[in-house]
């Protein structure tokens, strides 16, 4: 089979999706009102609360929720082979993914932009947020570790990327100092950012940067990952307008190139797809496909770091209620063609099926490597357009390095939120020190990243990829919970909150059991503790959702402000 085959069938399966079923959603399920006053006008105060053109925020939004993530799971799950991953984030886009970030955007409108957990608080009782915020922190914590290990492979598989991602940052510094302090329009500067940076992509490739193979006994991928998370603790504690937001700007112009040369060269070279649809031939180890299929592809499918983004940021800047079909369905409905990207580039990007086979052999090796597959295939697709394999290459790489440093530092600075969250429910004050929270969030995530897989520390640190997808995946089922309860209040259809919410809970939960049992088995005393605390406090909320549901209760902002 041809990958433009593929690809088309999944525009289709997509346009399909966002032209009738969110449709659907908008208009009975949500049934969004165009002149309700939503929080962005409510409470604006031009910082958080910024009415916002539909199509700039759903740039916005896009790139928030499109990191490293859509692109490490279906590149590890390829072992399974292209049927079941593709199946998956088609079905995860369309049915699941359409309705948690859209619903969650809802909610939120509904709230006053309130966050999930807060809303969570308001609909179930008042231990769900504290449930809500542990949940979360332990998730931040594996975002962090994996997306530094995952840097810090590309940079030692991909050492021409290293020098355009460094000088990436004060490229960003520059442009926020234009656009905030001289008042400078953001469009002009962000896309000479971009084409400085695309002049930085060659200029890699004429001088990559390597750290030595060993120092002081330790490989060079954990040196970039210690360096990595130095960075993002320090980015963290930056103000948004310095680095954060003016690097957003390049890279949702680099992600839109990246997707379209991506599109465009497989419609061009027609690849064939040399990846089985069923890998029969499985190597020993490998996990099974049921349940593990689900958590492995997390974001591109569903995610529950969506509904943090949703409620956290996208509802504060919503400009009118009807404009959250367009940001939040069809932001879901582009992390998924950036998924099936992925897929494409991992089926299709070998030159035969025996190079696939051994890039493929272990599922230690699909899951450490199975980044720079993506790499290399996708690199192949620009070949045909006459890009020369290693500017391809180094494209590529450095754009997977550019999301997952933006979520690397993101993810960082939420942590140190989150502490702060922690302390002032509990009357621990030394938690909302900057100072404290941020050197906690440091030690964490570089205890998990060098101690996950005690025998290759540093560089290992993959192993938690399961365990990242799996919490990932409880945060969207408990979000579908919270969803599931508040349209249950306003006697609206709520089996299609409440279908996606036991299947993604049943496969997480499933999942979670066996990577306690193999945590267990292999004697990793740190992964099987995580994964027990986090598996008991997803079941105690989910408990206490169950109770709520007697209790009838609904957030007080939604019932006063009506059903519209």
């Amino acid at each position: 089979m041809t990958s433009w085959l593929l690809a088309l069938s999944a525009f289709v399966v997509f346009f399909l999706g966002y032209r009738f079923y969110s449709r659907y959603l908008a208009e009975k399920l949500f049934r969004l009102d165009p002149d309700f006053i939503t929080p962005a006008y409510r409470q604006e105060d031009g910082i958080d609360f910024v009415p916002t053109n539909k199509f700039v925020l759903w740039g916005h939004h896009f790139t928030s929720v499109a990191g490293a993530a859509p692109i490490i799971g279906p590149a590890i799950a390829m072992i399974w082979g292209w049927g079941p991953a593709l199946a998956w984030v088609l079905m995860g886009t369309v049915f699941m993914a359409g309705i948690h970030d859209f619903g969650t955007l809802w909610a939120s409108v509904r709230n006053r932009g309130q966050s999930m957990g807060v809303i969570a608080r308001n609909v179930i009782g008042p231990r769900a947020l504290t449930l809500f915020l542990l949940i979360i922190f332990f998730l931040l914590l594996m975002v962090n570790a994996v997306f530094a290990v995952a840097i810090g492979t590309l940079f030692t598989n991909f050492p021409a990327s290293v020098m355009p991602y460094w000088l990436q940052i004060p490229i960003a510094l520059v442009i926020g100092y234009l656009v905030y302090k001289r008042n400078w329009s953001i469009l002009l500067p962000s896309i000479v950012g971009l084409a400085l940076l695309l002049g930085l992509v060659y200029a890699g490739t004429l001088m990559p940067v390597s750290l030595p193979e060993e120092t002081a006994g330790y490989p060079a991928t954990a040196w970039w990952v210690l360096i990595m998370l130095t960075y993002g603790a320090i980015a963290s504690r930056l103000p948004v307008w310095l680095l954060l937001q003016p690097r957003d700007f390049i890279n949702a112009h680099l992600l839109f190139v990246c997707l379209a040369l991506v599109y465009l060269g497989v419609f061009v070279g027609r690849p064939e797809i040399v990846a089985p649809m069923l890998n029969q031939d499985l190597p020993d180890g490998t996990p099974p496909m049921l349940p593990l299929l689900f958590v492995t592809i997390a974001c591109g499918a569903i995610s529950g770091f969506h509904g943090l983004v949703s409620s956290g940021t996208t509802s504060k800047q919503l400009k009118k209620e009807t404009d959250a079909r367009f940001v939040g369905y069809l932001g879901a409905t582009g992390e998924g063609l950036l998924a099936v990207a992925a897929i494409l580039a991992t089926a299709a990007g070998f030159a035969t099926f025996s190079e696939w086979s051994e890039h493929y052999g272990s599922w230690q090796q699909a899951s450490s490597q199975g980044i720079a597959a993506f790499v290399q295939g996708a690199g192949s697709f620009l070949q045909h357009l006459g890009i020369p394999l290693v500017v391809a290459t180094t494209f590529m790489s450095m754009m997977v390095v550019a999301f997952a440093a933006t979520t690397l530092d993101t993810g960082m600075r939420l942590q140190r939120f989150i502490l702060g969250e922690i302390g002032r429910q509990y009357n621990l004050p030394v938690l909302s020190n900057i100072n404290v929270a941020t050197v906690l969030v440091f030690i964490s995530c570089v205890a998990l990243a060098f101690f996950a897989d005690p025998s290759n520390p540093g560089a290992g640190g993959m192993v938690l990829w399961p365990l990242f997808g799996t919490t990932n995946q409880l945060t969207a089922g408990l979000s579908l919970l919270v969803l599931t309860l508040i349209l249950m209040h306003l006697k609206r259809n709520y089996l299609l909150a409440l279908i996606p919410c036991l299947f993604v809970g049943v496969m997480t939960a499933w999942s979670m059991l066996i990577n306690i049992g193999n945590y267990l088995a292999d004697g990793n005393v740190l992964l099987t503790a995580i994964g027990g605390l986090i598996l008991v406090l997803n079941i105690w909320l989910v408990l206490e959702g169950i109770a709520a549901m007697g209790r009838k209760r609904a957030p007080e902002e939604m019932l006063d402000q009506g059903e519209g």
